[in-house]
């Protein structure tokens, strides 16, 4: 008896959609565990001295989080090299949530690129109708290790969002398409773009991606050489070219603080052919991967660009060669080279030869390349499903081991640097922000001596020698200091900052009349230096000149009216100045209890100065009670000078008398 066909085939449908109603959210699941297991350990990591300070930490702008000033500042900022208002806009609603806790940071990033993931297997498998595929395309996107700087790096927010953007831009894309022309769903096609472009103008080359999409998998022009229908395809894009052109404009009109050396065109075309192939050879082989590989300071040699370059031309024909048998071949290497272009480093905008972060989007058309040709060629092959499933299985695993490594050197600073340092060589820029570490953490000999070796790469870098001169002045290499401060002179006469460091080490050497110079130097170049002012107001004390140093003292206060030091020391020259007419014992009074205010009533040398400015007031009973605790305090901490001091001012106030220096 024969089987009813339709019975039959409605048992078929009917398995089917079973099928992918539950696999479809299996592998979102699996997705979404695979990115966490690599990933999750990064909310116990902290911020990292590598642009987080300006994106996070010390950016006070995007500390306040969600703001209209803010909102105003993201769409005209981009004094760190990029135009990105979207992305300013979320690590401001990131401290709006979580404050300075860089856990709740990497939580964001996290779950954006969960998100993108997710994104792009669904988007795949809507494209090409294979969901193993796609879920293999996603899987190694997720987890790669080429992936952790983008996803691991507070800062490379901009990647995670944007690719968000990308991936719902192609959905939209592919829905607009096999549907009726419609302009709202065009309209929703462009919308998104425009919202990648504002989160990282990497973006400008997805029209591109468009149109290679067109030619497969979605098939909207059966030939490669086909003018007319391309140039239909192209005409359809305008918009979004239109978009991807503004976004230039924007990022070139915006006014941009951050220098480097240009390297020559030619060494430039070098390094763009080495990093394609190199970027390619980290995706097999992914060791040694760092944030920062120098740029290269030479010509490279000839045989590895002409390798390069033989290697990329080979490729390239095979895949022009079977665009009509495998068209994914030819699709996935022009949107590798395609989305590369922008910072291939051809156009140079960076201090560093590569970024593991550039590979983010353009690596997955290599992914698709690599994906789909397994499956084909394997396709005749009895136990291919099992064979295929073993080997992604095997790929997968060491993925997740080696992206759980790396990982795991974003930690922290000291981890991110000491990595970078170990696995490059002539790395001064590593070097430097190691040492930078160290000082601040008060290791000020390892400082030294990885400031000292970053210097011997490259000796005319001015904030190393600036940053080397400071930790000798803290480690009381006080002479040594100032050789390195004046080589950094030499570099750059017009620093306000070198200037400053030269001054507070020549004031203790005792050369008062040379340092002023150089604090009066460093006030021309920036007349809002309140440090300058204060350490100014320091020396001509020094010198006997107290009414040029109250001055002083004033316009710090003026520039920051928090600053304490200069509150303490403008308050003790009203109280106790030798000369009558500079003296104001109510000012003094009221800048000193600012300053005890600010100290939290716990400084001795701030009670000192209290202590005074009440005497001067008139009120000798405070000014005892102040002088008391002062003592009680330098007691307790070992300051005997300054305790013997107090006592004998003590004395003065219980007799009923202001303290007063004796002109100089």
């Amino acid at each position: 008896m024969k089987a009813r066909p339709g019975k039959s085939a409605a048992m078929s449908s009917g398995a089917v959609r079973l099928d992918e109603r539950w696999t479809v959210p299996g592998v979102c699941i699996f997705l979404t565990a695979i990115v966490w297991m690599v990933f999750g350990q990064t909310l116990h990591h902290d911020f990292v001295s590598y642009d987080d300070d300006h994106y996070v930490t010390g950016n006070p702008v995007v500390q306040k989080g969600l703001t209209l000033e803010g909102f105003r500042w993201a769409l005209t900022y981009a004094g760190i090299g990029h135009w990105h208002p979207l992305t300013w806009l979320t690590h401001m609603l990131d401290c709006q949530l979580y404050g300075l806790n860089a856990g709740g940071h990497h939580f964001t990033n996290v779950l954006l690129h969960t998100a993108a993931v997710i994104l792009l297997f669904l988007v795949l498998r809507r494209m090409t109708g294979l969901l193993w595929r796609s879920a293999f395309v996603a899987a190694v996107f997720a987890i790669h290790p080429l992936r952790v700087e983008s996803v691991a790096w507070i800062s490379e927010r901009k990647d995670v969002l944007s690719a968000v953007f990308f991936m719902l831009t192609l959905g939209a894309y592919v829905s607009y398409m096999r549907q009726p022309p419609s302009m709202v769903r065009y309209g929703v096609v462009v919308l998104l773009y425009a919202l990648g472009l504002l989160s990282k103008n990497m973006l400008v080359t997805l029209p591109f991606v468009l149109l290679l999409l067109d030619y497969w998998p979605l098939k909207r022009y059966s030939g490669f050489m086909s003018p007319k229908v391309l140039l239909r395809l192209v005409a359809e894009k305008i918009p979004l070219f239109v978009l991807a052109f503004a976004s230039c404009v924007a990022t070139v009109l915006s006014p941009e603080k951050v220098t480097f050396s240009k390297l020559p065109f030619a060494l430039r075309m070098e390094n763009a052919v080495i990093s394609y192939v190199t970027y390619l050879w980290q995706m097999i082989y992914p060791s040694g991967l760092v944030c920062l590989y120098p740029n290269p300071t030479n010509n490279i040699p000839l045989r590895q660009v002409a390798g390069a370059v033989g290697l990329l031309l080979a490729v390239s024909g095979v895949v022009f060669a079977f665009r009509k048998t495998r068209p994914y071949l030819l699709v996935g290497w022009l949107w590798y080279l395609g989305m590369m272009i922008p910072v291939i480093g051809i156009v140079q905008i960076s201090y560093y030869a590569r970024a593991d972060r550039y590979t983010y989007l353009p690596q997955i058309g290599i992914y698709l390349m690599l994906a789909w040709a397994a499956a084909d060629l394997c396709v005749r092959w009895r136990d291919r499903r099992w064979i295929l499933a073993g080997l992604s299985t095997v790929i997968l695993a060491a993925l997740i081991v080696c992206a759980h490594k790396q990982a795991s050197y974003w930690r922290n600073s000291e981890t991110l640097w000491t990595h970078a340092i170990a696995c490059t060589s002539d790395n001064d820029t590593a070097q430097y922000n190691l040492a930078e570490v160290l000082l601040k953490n008060g290791r000020v000999e390892e400082a030294i001596t990885h400031y000292k070796q970053a210097l011997q790469i490259n000796p005319d870098v001015i904030d190393v020698q600036n940053d080397l001169g400071v930790a000798l002045f803290q480690s009381g290499n006080v002479d040594e200091a100032i050789v390195h401060f004046q080589q950094a002179l030499k570099i750059n006469p017009n620093h306000a900052r070198v200037h400053f460091n030269l001054g507070n080490a020549l004031l203790q050497k005792g050369n008062v009349n040379e340092a002023i110079v150089h604090y009066q130097q460093a006030l021309k170049i920036n007349p809002d230096y309140a440090d300058a002012c204060y350490s100014l107001g320091n020396a001509l004390v020094q010198n006997g000149r107290v009414d040029e140093a109250i001055v002083q003292y004033q316009q710090a206060l003026k520039i920051n009216p928090d600053f304490a030091d200069a509150q303490n020391n403008l308050a003790w020259e009203l109280a106790t100045a030798a000369q009558v007419s500079l003296r104001n014992g109510q000012q003094a009074m009221k800048l000193a209890q600012q300053a005890n205010q600010l100290a939290g009533g716990q400084d001795p040398i701030v009670l000192h100065t209290l202590a005074a400015a009440y005497a001067e007031a008139g009120r000798f009973g405070d000014a005892r009670q102040s002088a008391q605790m002062a003592m009680d305090l330098a007691r307790v901490a070992g300051q005997t000078d300054l305790m013997k001091k107090i006592e004998g001012e003590l004395k003065l106030y219980t007799a009923g008398l202001p303290y007063h220096q004796e002109n100089k």
